[in-house]
């Protein structure tokens, strides 16, 4: 199981394993699996399951707190039918001959039996302020440059953010801001304004 904020490189890391092991990964869309009709979403587990161990693919279950969450006290139909969907999930992944990765945002909603039988539990910490600074610095198109007055190492040092919203700020921000003008000219209001915008976003403030 991977853990860790959002845009950490979860979904990354799945993709690199399957590329070192020459397995195909393919990422369950919990949308078309979970089901409000009794008894599917079992149904479409076992054909997802099914389908991976034939041709040897990586089950990647993304945001899994959805689908693998904590099982419930039992008040009525739904919750003893949700649980039911839990329990089917242990028992298809402690028979699944093959490789299952999990990635959730929130470790704490990750139901309790499910954490003991994971092999491993990975974390994914939003990276250090001299990672952030390679971000920053490889993260910038080819489409634009950068203005010597932006200061890349004050950047890093003062917002605490993840690879994804450093790639963020840089191509769909800040990037956009300068082909829209075009100068084709990275400047530091267009990052700052970026970097506003990711935060506002994910319910931050600067």
């Amino acid at each position: 199981m991977f853990h860790g904020p959002s845009g950490t490189g979860k979904t990354l890391s799945a993709c690199l394993i399957g590329e070192r092991c020459g397995r195909e990964v393919h990422r369950v869309d919990l949308s078309l699996v979970v089901s409000k009709y009794i008894g599917e979403t079992e149904k479409n587990l076992s054909r997802l399951f099914d389908a991976a161990e034939r041709e040897g693919w990586i089950r990647f279950f993304d945001e899994a707190d959805a689908l693998f969450g904590k099982r419930t006290s039992v008040s009525d139909a739904h919750d003893r039918y949700a649980n039911q969907e839990v329990s089917y999930l242990l028992q298809r992944i402690e028979g699944f001959d093959g490789v299952v990765i999990l990635a959730t945002n929130l470790r704490h909603n990750i139901d309790d039996a499910f954490l003991r039988r994971f092999q491993s539990v990975v974390q994914f910490p939003l990276p250090r302020a001299p990672e952030r600074l390679r971000l920053w610095c490889e993260g910038i198109p080819d489409a634009v440059r950068p203005d010597p007055a932006l200061d890349l190492t004050r950047l890093a040092q003062q917002h605490e953010l993840s690879g994804g919203t450093i790639v963020n700020v840089l191509r769909m921000r800040a990037s956009a801001r300068s082909l829209a003008r075009g100068d084709g000219v990275l400047r530091a209001e267009d990052v700052d304004e970026g970097v506003r915008r990711e935060l506002l976003k994910e319910g931050r403030a600067l």
